[in-house]
């Protein structure tokens, strides 16, 4: 039975909360909003760009229920609505959004731009790939995995698709633009780190890990090798390493930059001269 990893003051940690690669993007780009989001759970408005994600990862998740020859960009935009409802159901504030990008605030025609963003999105994945050519193994699967002194990593893989040979590609739907080459390595980290996930669950290593930007028309491809996911195992062992410590001292400092502009939580932030809330108790 694993005690986990040891405290500042050598006593063990008898677990530790698993870590997800958005979180763990969240602690490398600001250990106080990965507090904020992690630790105190402080609510966050949802952005019409995010919530627009989340309903093309809808109709792209279910587009794969129809046959092959109904795989079509008519049926995925058909499917737009029948998803922006059963969202509405399961979330009713986001339906508030749509004025956020309306050229008149308050009338439905900010809902039809925002639905029409939504389905040249979806078009633009029918010119990247063929669905009807295409029978994915799963998606939107959780995955998880148990790495021993108490780490867990978890995530959500947006598609899995295995050949009959049980060779893996691991793809990642993305409503955004592809990031500039200084970037890249930031947006394969999720990636890896699924991968990782996968060859500890199934003893194989992926062989293509995918990112397809719907926002700029790209496909990403990269393929990893042993090296590099003991590389991305090592990295997710210091995170989790550097949380602990974060967590045994209540030491979460922030680092200020670009993304400070549409952080929620800016107000409570000390760079701005704001004061972070009691941690909570235990």
């Amino acid at each position: 039975m694993t005690t986990g990893a040891p405290q500042l003051d050598g006593s063990p940690v008898a677990s530790r909360r698993p870590l997800s690669p958005s979180r763990a993007a969240d602690f490398m780009q600001c250990p106080l909003l990965f507090r904020f989001r992690t630790i105190d759970r402080l609510p966050e408005a949802p952005t019409p760009a995010a919530v627009r994600g989340t309903l093309v990862h809808a109709v792209l998740e279910r587009l794969f229920d129809l046959p092959p020859h109904d795989r079509t960009p008519e049926r995925a935009g058909a499917m737009v609505e029948d998803q922006w409802r059963a969202l509405l159901e399961r979330e009713p504030r986001v339906g508030e959004l749509f004025a956020q990008e309306a050229p008149d605030p308050g009338t439905t025609d900010g809902l039809a731009t925002w639905l029409a963003g939504a389905r040249r999105l979806l078009q633009r994945y029918f010119d990247l790939e063929d669905p009807t050519r295409l029978e994915p193994a799963a998606r939107e699967m959780p995955v998880e995995i148990d790495l021993g002194e108490g780490l867990r990593l978890r995530g959500i893989v947006d598609r899995l698709d295995v050949t009959p040979d049980g060779r893996m590609r691991v793809v990642d739907y993305k409503t955004g633009r592809a990031p500039s080459e200084l970037f890249e390595s930031k947006a394969l980290f999720q990636m890896r780190f699924y991968a990782l996930v996968l060859w500890r669950l199934r003893g194989e290593v992926p062989r293509l890990l995918q990112l397809v930007y719907l926002g700029s028309g790209d496909v990403l491809r990269y393929a990893p090798d042993e090296a590099d996911l003991l590389a991305t195992e090592r990295k997710v062992r210091a995170l989790s390493d550097a949380i602990e410590r974060n967590r045994a001292t209540g030491d979460w400092p922030p680092r200020p930059g670009r993304t400070c502009t549409w952080c929620d939580h800016k107000a409570l932030c000390p760079s701005f001269g704001g004061t972070p809330p009691p941690l909570p108790q235990a």
